[in-house]
């Protein structure tokens, strides 16, 4: 697909961004704040001076990561490999509720790379010349500031729906550390960790503000409205709750007909882990795709090698003439142009296929989800929690998905599920953190604590 150009967005200059380039869920969570970062999103383990040691360190732990995860869907050494890392970082049960602020193996080595090691030692003190508040998307570099004494305030975005110990650090009853927190369960876990209730936000996942339009969620009532049409095609759920879509998403919304074909989208992550199930649904829907009965996307972010894979597949089926118009292998060359080219497909998504990461809060503007295995623990609470605002499902057997997906699609149910996680999971994320930093009141729903 031709190269997206970026424009230059308008900076508040409110604060620093500082993520990770370790799968996409940290730099997700950025990206929804950029309007806040001054100088740009900073990449904790990528930025242009980092020192050749810290380089070092992030790139080798990064690597571990991505080989396992890509390990993961092997029988047998896949799965040995990943409980060995997954342990490390493992969510203990939540009740009965204890005091769990003892800190855990992986907080000790935390802080050994930033004790002895000195790791983001440069970074911080180079943000310190210039003291703005610190939004940090990944742990370490929030441990960082406090350990190296940052003059600003620090603040640390929670990325999945519960988390372990590691996110909170090792003193919590003296640290400084103030956490936004994407749901109700993580703010009470947050809490069983030792953090002072005073320093936990509950806002919700930083969707991008290109998908909300502003308190009033114009672009996302928009999109929505279109998205149910396709979700619904006999009018079966839209008929039963007519009042209730209207007096949400304005008079006259249903029944409307879609200005667009149904459209699906499978996402898979920074790891490449799951390229094996893309290729599976794409051989389930050829023929649905041969006869234009349904546009198909492949994120292939950026990973090109997963780009040509799906090419060389697409040829095998004998697609090739389907491609650009609705068959789509989606790949971009830079991080900043996955973020932005995602957010534009996500608008012409009606359902998104993908494992139960970051993206599991997307569900928020009204997208149904439909669910990959989880690959570690995280994933798995992401999925229970999925399941309790009703925003997502788990996926059937993918080599029928061109038998079951129309059976969801006809009787209405994939509708009733992008209402329901549009009504009851997090929309305005970004808009509330950014109210938190720059001072200025905005008016939204009251978020429900969702445990």
């Amino acid at each position: 697909m031709p190269e997206i150009k970026i424009k230059k967005q308008h900076q508040h200059k409110n604060a620093y961004i500082v993520s990770v380039n370790m799968g996409y869920g940290h730099e997700r969570a950025a990206y929804g704040l950029r309007k806040l970062a001054y100088g740009g999103i900073v990449t904790a383990n990528a930025y242009p001076d980092i020192p050749a040691k810290d380089k070092k360190l992030w790139d080798d732990s990064r690597k571990i990561y991505e080989t396992i995860s890509r390990l993961k869907p092997i029988p047998i050494v896949g799965d040995a490999a990943f409980e060995v890392m997954d342990k490390m970082q493992r969510i203990p049960p939540f009740y009965p509720r204890r005091d769990l602020s003892r800190p855990s193996l992986q907080v000790h080595q935390t802080y050994y790379f930033i004790e002895k090691l000195r790791l983001c030692e440069h970074l911080i003190k180079k943000l310190a010349k210039k003291p703005l508040p610190l939004i940090c998307t990944f742990f370490i570099p929030a441990f960082a500031a406090e350990y190296f004494n940052y003059p600003g305030e620090i603040y640390l975005v929670i990325c999945d729906a519960d988390i372990s110990r590691s996110w909170v650090a090792r003193n919590p009853s003296k640290s400084r550390i103030k956490y936004f927190a994407p749901n109700g369960r993580v703010v009470e876990r947050l809490k069983l960790y030792g953090v002072k209730q005073e320093n936990i936000f509950l806002t919700g996942f930083p969707i991008p503000q290109e998908l909300i339009g502003g308190a009033d969620g114009t672009i996302v009532k928009k999109d929505l409205v279109v998205r149910l049409c396709n979700l619904d095609p006999n009018g079966i759920f839209m008929n039963k709750y007519y009042r209730t879509l209207e007096a949400d998403l304005g008079p006259k919304t249903c029944p409307l007909r879609s200005n667009r074909q149904l459209t699906l989208t499978f996402a898979i992550g920074g790891a490449g882990a799951q390229s094996a199930l893309g290729i599976t649904i794409l051989t389930s829907l050829r023929k649905k795709i041969y006869k234009n009965e349904i546009t198909f996307r492949l994120i292939a972010g950026t990973k090109k090698k997963l780009q040509t894979l799906f090419f060389r597949k697409i040829a095998a089926l004998k697609l090739k003439k389907r491609l650009g118009k609705n068959l789509f292998v989606d790949y971009f060359p830079e991080r900043e142009s996955y973020f932005l080219g995602f957010s534009k497909i996500l608008r012409k998504t009606d359902i998104l296929w993908t494992k139960p990461s970051e993206l599991s809060f997307y569900t928020g503007i009204g997208v149904p989800i439909i669910m990959a295995p989880p690959i570690g623990s995280q994933e798995h609470f992401n999925h229970v929690w999925l399941d309790t605002v009703n925003g997502g499902v788990t996926q059937g057997d993918p080599r029928y998905v061109n038998e079951w997906l129309f059976d969801w699609i006809e009787s209405g149910g994939l509708a009733r599920i992008a209402w329901d996680g549009y009504i009851e999971a997090p929309t305005h994320g970004s808009y509330r953190i950014e109210s938190i930093i720059t001072g200025e009141k905005i008016e939204l729903e009251k978020l429900p604590l969702i445990v």
